[in-house]
């Protein structure tokens, strides 16, 4: 008879601190909304009863950066808004993710000009990139869901 069994019946959970905090930090992101454009209207749609974000542990879209730890930035950023933007990621606590949904966000999309940024990535640091014109509430999630992928491999060394 291996632990397997006898732990069963004990009721005895064995993991890892390591697998516990990723576990509750994937469970349990709070987004902020950052919605600039278009893209704004389909982060929306994500968090509507058709797609369903609470069953990712995202009850609602934190308005205050100091209640959240994921960005999402939907849409085009200028240049005014960049330092907005920059400050609103540094008031965010550690651990902190951002992902860049459409494709003006990601590289700056047909706005290839001097008053848009040509990708948010120039301005704060992106964990996931999300293509599209503007993108589906599916693509979203599976932003998410990748992003969950990647918090869920971070190991003890690499936390602040």
């Amino acid at each position: 008879m291996g632990l397997e069994q006898k732990a069963a019946n004990m009721g005895v959970v064995t993991t890892t601190l390591e697998q516990l905090v990723n576990w509750s930090r994937t469970n349990a992101m709070w987004p902020m909304l950052f919605g600039l454009a278009c893209c704004a209207i389909e982060m929306m749609a994500a968090q509507s009863a058709n797609y369903d974000m609470s069953r990712f542990g995202m009850e609602l879209m934190r308005a205050s950066p100091r209640q959240s730890d994921l960005m999402i930035v939907a849409g085009r950023v200028s240049r005014k808004m960049a330092p907005v933007l920059r400050q609103l990621y540094d008031q965010m606590p550690d651990p902190k993710w951002v992902i860049a949904m459409g494709d003006c966000a990601s590289c700056g999309g047909v706005f290839n000009n001097y008053a848009i940024v040509q990708g948010v990535d120039e301005v704060v640091p992106v964990d996931v990139y999300i293509a599209g014109c503007p993108p589906r509430p599916e693509a979203l999630i599976h932003g998410v869901m990748t992003l969950h992928e990647k918090v869920k491999r971070e190991k003890i060394t690499n936390w602040k």
